[in-house]
Parts: structure tokens; C-alpha cells; sequence
């Protein structure tokens, strides 16, 4: 079952994640994709870590998302992944070949996958249209990775002030 959570920041995605991983009543490992390179995303960073369980796992995957895939899902484990949109922005500073090839990656083991998948990506295209390239791109992208994440997951939920909102079921 593969569940895509969206939302704004701050919109209650990531706590709806974690209600669902919790609920799934397996082990819990949590796929963490940011990168502090400033104070203010440590203190981002912290808070979400001080916020979950203590007995969840939690690996550190700024950029080989596929690969973390394969090695770690299976039936007794759940797998959260947050967050899709700050994985594509490393992936989107690391070049086209980083880019286009993790993506691709990431993508072919969603297409065969068979454990428990919780992802959350904010939906960055209800906005304005950046003014710099680069931040454009990035809009872009993601609008493009969701669209083809929700063909792919069984379930998704898109998150406003705190409430979820049921946009595709598995039932």
C-alpha cells in the first residue's frame, strides 16, 4: 500500500503520516530527507525529531531515496518518507545527471513495490509563479512527481489546517 500525503507547510501532513504509522501497528522506519545547512532548518530538524517516538528508526536520505527503498521495505515494516519536495530540491542541487537518474530510480521501485509506504510532499503549484529559474524548476518538477505519484499510490491525502482530505482511496 503506498499512501502520498500532500500539503502546504504546516498544513498537518506529517502529523497525519505519522497517525497512519502508527496505526499500521508495524515497525516504523522513518526516511528522512532534509539537510541542515542553516540554524533555522537544525531547529526544523530537531523539532521533527523530538516529536516522533523514541523506538522508530530514522535514516538519513537526502538523495538515494530508491535505494533506501529496496534495502529497508518489507511486510513486517513500514516505511515514512518526509519529505518528497526537499529530497527534489538535493536532488535538483546535485545537477540533471543526479537528477534525472535518482528520479527515474525512485519512480521503477514504486512501480513494483509491495510494503507499507507512507510518502509526504508539499504541493508548492497553488501559488504564484516564481521568479527565478531555478524556483520555477522546482514548482515544475514536483508538480510533475506528484501527478505521477498519484497514478502510482493507492491512497492519496491532500492536508489543509490540520484536516485530511481523501482525494483517491485504496477501497
Amino acid at each position: 500500500m503506498i499512501h502520498l500525503i500532500l500539503g502546504g507547510a504546516r498544513s498537518g501532513k506529517s502529523r497525519h503520516a505519522e497517525t497512519l504509522a502508527k496505526a499500521s501497528n508495524k515497525k516504523v522506519i522513518y526516511i528522512a530527507t532534509a539537510q541542515a545547512f542553516d540554524d533555522e532548518m537544525h531547529v526544523r530538524i530537531s523539532h521533527h525529531q523530538n516529536s516522533r517516538p523514541k523506538h522508530w528508526q530514522t535514516l538519513e536520505t537526502p538523495i538515494k531515496l530508491a535505494e533506501t527503498l529496496t534495502k529497508w521495505g518489507d511486510d513486517d515494516s513500514v516505511l515514512l518518507v518526509d519529505c518528497l519536495t526537499l529530497w527534489l530540491s538535493n536532488l535538483l542541487l546535485a545537477g540533471d545527471d543526479v537528477f534525472e537518474s535518482e528520479s527515474q530510480a525512485f519512480l521503477d521501485v514504486l512501480a513494483t513495490y509491495q510494503g507499507e509506504l507512507i510518502l509526504v510532499s508539499n504541493e508548492t503549484g497553488l501559488g504564484v509563479v516564481p521568479m527565478g529559474e531555478l524556483s520555477r524548476r522546482f514548482v515544475d518538477e514536483s508538480g510533475f512527481l506528484h501527478q505521477k505519484l498519484a497514478q502510482i499510490a493507492d491512497e492519496v491525502v491532500f492536508c489543509v489546517a490540520g484536516l485530511p482530505m481523501m482525494l483517491k482511496s485504496a477501497k
